[in-house]
């Protein structure tokens, strides 16, 4: 069901209770107005025939004449005069008798002094009635047609108008939920319109800030992400052609090459040593894009565990060490270190390894000693873990991009790289929810600074 439908039926509804509250009460108010004047016409009625029975001594034959013209015209109260031993004195008309009273009745009338009741829709009354140092029981009896007319007129009038309001509260209710749903069907095909070849389209907003310019607000920041996003992955893709192609030429080229025309033993193995050197470049970047495809995963699916840094950095050396048997590492760790808690924290050891190996690779490949220092310390609850070099540091423009997909610093492209370690270890700095910084001086070295919670 669209939302303009149910808008529209849940407004109709509410205001359909509303109005059948608000008739419900109206109908029994009038109700209970029209009874309670009705029995007090009766008892002005009953005080004024027994005023002119018991006071006035009107005959009985003129009272039933009365009474006999009156009925012929419109409902005329029945009367009748009792006194206290259940002897009937008077009665407009003995022979209808409406009100058939008893002698329980009359008792019940001479203790309570007053009683009103209704024999189907008729309304009786019984009052005692003193004339001449005398008491008296007079009943009335009377079916008030005028009073339920006005009451079958007031329901007819309440129904109509009921079913007339509601008709065009439906409707009203419909305009104005088109009204307000317009921006929205407005947006929607904007939306539509907006597809991966043509991302930098916007959905229109209004100043006004109201909930749907709030959504479109909220919709363009998402389309920003996006666009970035996939210019990011256009990029990413464009380096990871560029990096694999290169390498994959060279060794076709060197293979094709030994295949052209026969050589000696020497060239044979040169030309397997260049192919091997490019193989492995290959696998390095093959295992340096696994990793940040692994540090890109959704946070619940990595496995974190309670974990020592100083293990991690030492397994990390010990790995970068084995495959470069040049580099060398000053370890350090802050000696009110005391407890292995101080250098613990909530980590995926292995991905945790790699954003450290980076660095440590860094340091030593970009310093002429092959040397890099790394140091452990606690400050109010978070360890922080220093990686520094002597080496050819980086200029101020470098520092701004070095966290980017295959971004490799001036000083950088003269080395060996694929520029994925440090964006990867950003990555996983970023999973693990700590924050990284760096410091550097061109001829001077740079300082990467981790602090992990």
């Amino acid at each position: 069901m669209r939302i303009k439908t149910r808008l529209t039926l849940w407004f109709t509804l509410l205001v359909a209770s509303i109005l059948l509250v608000f008739a419900v009460v109206v109908y029994w108010s009038s109700s209970k107005n029209r009874e309670v004047e009705f029995f007090e016409e009766l008892e002005k009625e009953a005080i004024t025939k027994a005023k002119l029975y018991l006071e006035t001594e009107v005959k009985s034959s003129t009272l039933h004449k009365i009474y006999k013209y009156n009925n012929e015209v419109i409902n005329e109260v029945q009367v009748a005069v009792y006194d206290f031993d259940f002897n009937l004195l008077y009665h407009d008309a003995e022979e209808i008798d409406s009100v058939k009273e008893t002698k329980e009745m009359i008792d019940q009338i001479v203790s309570k002094g007053r009683v009103h009741l209704f024999q189907g829709e008729w309304q009786v009354i019984g009052i005692v009635y003193s004339s001449g140092g005398k008491d008296y029981v007079v009943t009335a009896i009377a079916l008030d047609q005028y009073g339920y007319t006005k009451l079958h007129n007031l329901f007819l009038t309440i129904l109509i108008l009921s079913i007339v309001s509601l008709i065009v509260i439906f409707f009203v209710g419909s305009f104005f939920a088109e009204r307000v749903l317009r921006p929205l069907k407005l947006m929607n095909e904007e939306i539509n319109n907006i597809t991966a070849t043509n991302l930098d389209l916007r959905v229109s907003t209004d100043s006004n800030q109201d909930e749907l310019s709030r959504l479109g607000n909220t919709f363009n920041t998402m389309l920003d992400r996006l666009e970035q996003s996939f210019d990011s992955q256009k990029q990413f893709v464009s380096n990871i052609s560029h990096e694999l192609r290169t390498p994959l030429a060279a060794v076709i080229a060197e293979l094709e090459l030994s295949l052209a025309k026969e050589q000696d033993k020497d060239k044979y193995v040169k030309t397997i040593e260049n192919a091997l050197g490019d193989a492995k470049r290959l696998v390095r970047l093959s295992n340096s894009l696994l990793d940040f495809a692994k540090a890109s995963y959704d946070p619940t699916e990595i496995v974190f565990k309670p974990t020592r840094v100083d293990e991690v950095v030492l397994d990390a050396c010990q790995k970068i060490q084995k495959a470069n048997a040049g580099y060398t590492f000053g370890f350090m760790i802050d000696e009110r270190i005391d407890s292995e808690e101080l250098v613990t924290v909530h980590a995926n050891p292995y991905l945790l390894e790699v954003a450290i190996a980076n660095l440590l690779e860094n340091a030593c490949k970009y310093s002429d000693n092959h040397h890099g220092t790394v140091s452990i310390s606690n400050h109010h609850g978070a360890v922080i873990i220093e990686i520094a070099d002597q080496g050819l540091g980086m200029s101020a423009e470098d520092l701004d991009g070095i966290f980017k997909p295959f971004f490799r610093g001036e000083n950088g492209k003269h080395f060996d790289g694929n520029g994925i370690g440090l964006s990867l270890t950003k990555k996983v700095i970023d999973l693990h929810k700590g924050t990284i910084t760096v410091k550097s001086e061109v001829n001077k070295g740079t300082t990467f600074t981790i602090r992990l919670e």
